[in-house]
């Protein structure tokens, strides 16, 4: 779901602002209570009783948006994992029926901006289910090697691992425990086939990309830029971006301690990037370039002699946003 995050975004904002909605509303209907409570006169209490049970019915219907949304989202969550609670890989068919439903459940919430929302999803749902078409040939490639319900098993302890690396604290090691547990089930099934066999599911369904458009996975990297900066994005500010996304090092997950370059080019990095920008900085204040203002070049190792970089653009290695860390978070100390 997070490589898919960008398609449903406005959908979880939107949540978050429902969210916030329903505390204002609560801290609303406190506040009427309390002067309802300290009302002396028989007019004042007839009054502030009438603004109470409007509060209240204000706080009852906030709080019964945000419910609803956040529970169907959950759902929606749920439904783009590459394989069901059983361990069955999903159809595009059965991920189809899911999506339709659940984005008619949501445009029934009671709140007018959902259905503007949820238009450009439904627009895209042949890119969301791209991902899907390549998980039923898998599927059909691991029935002619092993019987069903080891495929199932397998996928249900590789579906654990993948979200092991997604989660936090108790989250984590409870996924660790269940992608075990059902690894232990194939080892006492196979045996001597257990090695092969678990290296080729991991390997086949760990190569299933999620982005349904890799531009709208870039516009979703630099969209808080833009939203923070409307009106001021530059070029320079773009290369700025870009090779921070390029170069800093992830602090969670399987590529914890890498940076994308690092794995793009097999070359180690020589530095956090912070410390490779300045050494930019310096390089290009020291050997003056042609255009009037520096730009940042994509290189793996900013020790050697630096060229002129062809003409700039936004060029992110995009990564799922479980792994990746804020720029202004990233500046406060180093890199792990």
């Amino acid at each position: 779901m997070c490589d898919q995050f960008h398609e449903f975004q406005d959908l979880y904002n939107r949540c978050h602002q429902l969210e916030r909605q329903a505390y204002r509303a609560i801290d609303r209907e406190h506040k009427t209570a309390e002067k309802f409570d300290h009302a002396k006169r028989e007019a004042n209490l007839q009054k502030r009783l009438e603004h109470y049970e409007q509060a209240q019915q204000a706080c009852e219907q906030a709080i019964e948006r945000y419910d609803q949304l956040n529970l169907l989202l959950r759902l929606l969550r749920e439904t783009l994992y590459l394989c069901s609670d059983s361990g069955r890989l999903r159809t595009v068919e059965h991920v189809r029926s899911d999506l339709t439903v659940l984005l008619s459940l949501i445009e029934e919430v009671d709140d007018e901006k959902l259905p503007k929302l949820l238009n450009p999803i439904r627009s895209h749902m042949d890119d969301i289910l791209v991902p899907f078409h390549q998980v039923e040939r898998i599927h059909r490639d691991l029935l002619e090697l092993m019987p069903a319900h080891i495929v199932d098993a397998f996928s249900l302890a590789w579906h654990h691992d993948h979200l092991c690396y997604q989660s936090h604290s108790k989250k984590k090691h409870g996924h660790r425990r269940e992608s075990q547990y059902w690894l232990n089930f194939c080892e006492g099934l196979l045996d001597k086939q257990f090695d092969e066999f678990k290296s080729l599911v991991f390997e086949k369904l760990g190569q299933v990309v999620k982005s349904s458009s890799l531009v709208e996975m870039v516009n979703s990297l630099i969209r808080p830029y833009l939203n923070s900066a409307k009106g001021q994005m530059t070029q320079e500010t773009l290369n700025l971006i870009m090779f921070y996304h390029n170069h800093r090092r992830y602090r969670g997950g399987r590529r914890q301690g890498k940076a994308p370059m690092e794995m793009l080019t097999g070359e180690p990095l020589q530095g956090d990037w912070v410390d490779l920008l300045m050494q930019h900085k310096h390089e290009a204040a020291v050997e003056p370039r042609e255009t009037s203002s520096p730009v940042l070049a994509l290189v793996p190792n900013l020790s050697g002699s630096t060229s002129p970089p062809q003409t700039a653009s936004v060029q992110v290695s995009c990564e799922s946003g479980a792994d990746a860390n804020h720029p202004r978070q990233a500046t406060g100390k180093k890199a792990a």
